[in-house]
């Protein structure tokens, strides 16, 4: 619900309810198998691609936008009969909202698929979608008996599938499981969450999480291979064997961060039954070039995404404070407003007033505590009646990866 510019996004869970879960494996196809998916890749790249310059033709032509299906290509094009027919209706579905979010002005125009960036198909479950007696194959449609690493049990019904192709030619499944999920029994408890650079995370009870700055540690390293990259002729066999080297630098640094902010998104869920936090506008942040690869290296947005979607299957609320609260300027004891403490280079500074000594991240995380709540009461709802608000939206749509 919105209020001005508050956000908050309180969910209610009962004692069991259905929600929607992704579970990601990494599968190892045979030669056949690696064919049928490359066969699929492609005929989904094709109708994306062919059918998205035929509807921006027929706007040009008579201005309105045609929705077309795969069948209407399959006579010209019998390739595309070979490709599971559900992965095509998707890739349709896929386009259709790549044009709905731009006409709601929430991204720009669709773009077309490249056959240099991962790879993915997705396709329902009718039935076909079955592990083997010790797990170690998966059968999906069309394709029987692929090897998979099931590093983690789930407990549902699977719905859909993704298969991927990494840039380091790696291959995932993910699995689209509706399960039951039992709220977890928390405290009272509330938290403000202050995000930095230094450190990524300090909360409001003067706990300081570290930003490791992943990407940082491996630039040296990522710099010396993507330059021998670029010394490379486009085309040839090194180049490509190079190319999947920068790749696998690439994905290295991006497990090592999800890893880091999923375990401590689900710490603070766990702990906390209130989380306030900022309402960072990142894009905007990243226009500053002398802090835009730390912003980017400790990735608010995916933190804060994470904490959404958890927070929507265990029943928390969270909190969006304004970006135009004075969180650092303010004293968390007194409220005196210190505007020398626009100077970032400031870390502590004591209050004229009060004469109390702060820490500046952990005073931010303090005041945007004060002030979530105070927004979260105004509604006329106590904080320990938080159970009783909202309701769960969020599970009809696509949950992220885990």
């Amino acid at each position: 619900m919105k209020q001005g510019f508050c956000f908050i996004f309180p969910f209610y869970l009962s004692k069991k309810s259905m929600i929607r879960k992704a579970y990601k494996y990494r599968i190892y196809p045979n030669k056949a198998q690696r064919e049928y998916f490359a066969k699929v890749f492609g005929c989904v790249r094709f109708f994306y691609n062919k059918s998205l310059s035929d509807m921006n033709e027929i706007y040009k032509c008579t201005g309105k936008f045609k929705d077309i299906t795969p069948a209407s290509y399959k006579e010209d094009y019998p390739f595309l009969k070979e490709a599971d027919s559900l992965a095509l209706s998707n890739a349709q579905l896929n386009r259709n909202t790549a044009f709905k979010n731009f006409f709601s002005h929430k991204s720009s125009f669709p773009k077309f698929k490249s056959k240099r960036n991962n790879q993915s198909y997705t396709t329902n479950n009718q039935g076909s979608v079955k592990f083997s007696s010790n797990n170690r194959y998966i059968s999906i449609p069309k394709c029987s008996r692929i090897r998979i690493k099931k590093h983690r049990d789930f407990y549902g019904d699977i719905k859909s599938i993704t298969v991927n192709k990494t840039i380091d030619e790696k291959y995932y499944i993910s699995l689209l499981v509706e399960e039951k999920t039992e709220s977890i029994n928390l405290m009272d408890n509330a938290i403000g969450l202050d995000l930095g650079i230094k450190d990524l995370i300090v909360d409001s009870n003067g706990n300081k999480y570290k930003n490791h700055k992943y990407l940082t540690k491996s630039q040296n390293k990522l710099t010396k291979e993507q330059r021998k990259l670029s010394h490379m002729e486009k085309g040839s066999s090194n180049r490509n064997k190079q190319r999947i080297k920068v790749a696998r630098i690439h994905r290295h640094i991006n497990n090592q961060r999800n890893d880091y902010l999923h375990k401590l998104s689900k710490k603070i869920i766990d702990e906390n039954q209130i989380i306030c936090i900022e309402d960072l506008k990142v894009k905007n942040m990243e226009q500053n070039h002398k802090l835009a690869r730390s912003i980017i290296d400790a990735s608010w947005s995916k933190f804060v995404s994470m904490l959404l979607y958890k927070a929507s299957w265990y029943g928390n609320t969270i909190i969006k404070v304004p970006t135009n609260y004075a969180s650092s300027q303010l004293c968390s004891l007194c409220g005196y407003q210190n505007k020398e403490t626009k100077n970032l280079k400031i870390r502590k500074w004591t209050c004229p007033k009060c004469g109390s000594v702060h820490d500046r991240d952990c005073n931010a995380a303090k005041n945007i505590l004060s002030k979530g709540i105070e927004m979260f009461t105004k509604d006329g709802t106590h904080p320990d009646s938080l159970f009783m608000l909202g309701s769960l939206e969020s599970s009809s749509k696509k949950p992220p990866l885990l």
